[in-house]
């Protein structure tokens, strides 16, 4: 009997591990998609900024991220991450990380542009690398803690 119970356990643990993966890459798929949509906004913005009025990279690039982070927050939090709780605190956590993005993404693509560089082409760059940092960071940093009880207490309420 001990043995049969062994393989339902080592059963069961690959099965929670198969979702737990499958769960992982919707996420990816998901936070994408959404940062896709998001990358639209800013890059809509930035080049109507940059190029049609002239603005200067870094006032044309600030207000475009801006934009994007108020779209992609408001929708990975509702679903992707399916976070619900402590919305303030994620919003913090959120604005700690572009305190520093946003300075370092201003100066360093004003810095690229001033040697040369395309302004578009900077702007693409800068939202590559906000799109890889923040999806690490919004997963286990922002809404960590927050994914897995936030499904529990819905599974609970409608079992109730």
């Amino acid at each position: 009997m001990e043995e049969k119970e062994k393989i339902e356990q080592q059963q069961q643990t690959e099965s929670t591990k198969e979702k737990f993966i499958k769960s992982n890459w919707w996420q990816a798929i998901k936070f994408t998609l959404f940062s896709i949509s998001a990358g639209v906004i800013q890059f809509g913005v930035f080049a109507l900024l940059s190029e049609v009025f002239f603005w200067d990279f870094w006032p044309s690039h600030l207000i475009s991220v801006t934009l994007s982070v108020i779209w992609n927050f408001t929708f990975n939090r509702k679903f992707t991450f399916k976070a619900s709780n402590n919305v303030p605190i994620a919003m913090l956590l959120v604005l700690v990380f572009y305190a520093a993005f946003i300075p370092a993404s201003v100066f360093g693509g004003q810095a690229l542009k001033d040697c040369g560089w395309d302004a578009l082409l900077v702007e693409a760059l800068m939202m590559v690398i906000n799109f890889v940092t923040e999806f690490f960071w919004q997963k286990f940093i922002v809404f960590n803690t927050k994914i897995v009880p936030d499904r529990k207490e819905k599974t609970q309420k409608t079992e109730s």
